[in-house]
């Protein structure tokens, strides 16, 4: 997990390693977990079987998932929910960089098990007011989509847990223990449990939230 509290790429510090598949963890709660992977041109995942859900998202480049019998091209910005009990593998011709998401809990999911969709694409926004839409969730996790209206935002509060905010369009400034940080479309923030944080969108601003708690 990162242990500097500033916005951050992570295409940025993913570089291919030629011939290699690399991976990275982001959060670790105490049953889920969120990694960065970077495969390089020509490589592969081989097909593997989970006993949980994944939920996989291309931050960079595109590959291909086999899934259940089924092909789906992920290209920078796709997501894809793998069932539980699912083989599935992952190919890429000129290179991918993307998170996977899973928790071993019983998830309770706001969308379709292997159906391509747009996380920014799934909640509004509304000028002078915050959409909030819960995307799946479990005991210890949730990953929420939040719209911001311009000027709008969340006033100072705590992190009942361990915390990444991905921003997916737009810009805002996060204060973070007093400290103002400008993040823009394609970065994160990793907020400690406890953290006093606060979110101001400059103009409208759309984010997805992961929190994992003990």
């Amino acid at each position: 997990m990162k242990a500097v509290h500033t916005p951050f790429s992570i295409v940025k510090e993913n570089s291919y390693v030629p011939g290699c598949t690399v991976s990275q963890q982001l959060l670790m709660g105490p049953s889920a977990a969120f990694l960065a992977f970077c495969l390089a041109p020509q490589t592969d995942i081989s097909p593997e079987t989970y006993a949980y859900p994944k939920l996989l998202t291309v931050l960079d480049g595109a590959m291909t998932v086999q899934a259940g019998g089924a092909a789906f091209s992920l290209s920078q910005g796709k997501s894809l929910i793998v069932p539980h009990g699912v083989a599935f593998g992952i190919r890429t011709e000129n290179g991918a960089i993307y998170t996977e998401l899973s928790t071993k809990e019983d998830l309770i999911m706001n969308l379709d098990a292997g159906n391509l969709f747009v996380l920014k694409d799934l909640v509004p926004t509304e000028a002078g007011k915050i959409v909030n839409r819960d995307v799946v969730s479990s005991p210890h996790m949730k990953l929420a989509l939040m719209g911001f209206g311009e000027g709008t935002g969340l006033t100072e509060h705590s992190a009942p847990g361990k915390a990444l905010v991905m921003a997916l369009e737009g810009k805002a400034v996060i204060t973070y223990e007093g400290t103002d940080h400008l993040i823009s479309a394609g970065e994160s923030f990793v907020f400690d449990k406890g953290g006093r944080h606060a979110v101001t969108a400059q103009g409208p601003f759309k984010m997805a939230l992961l929190l994992l708690l003990d």
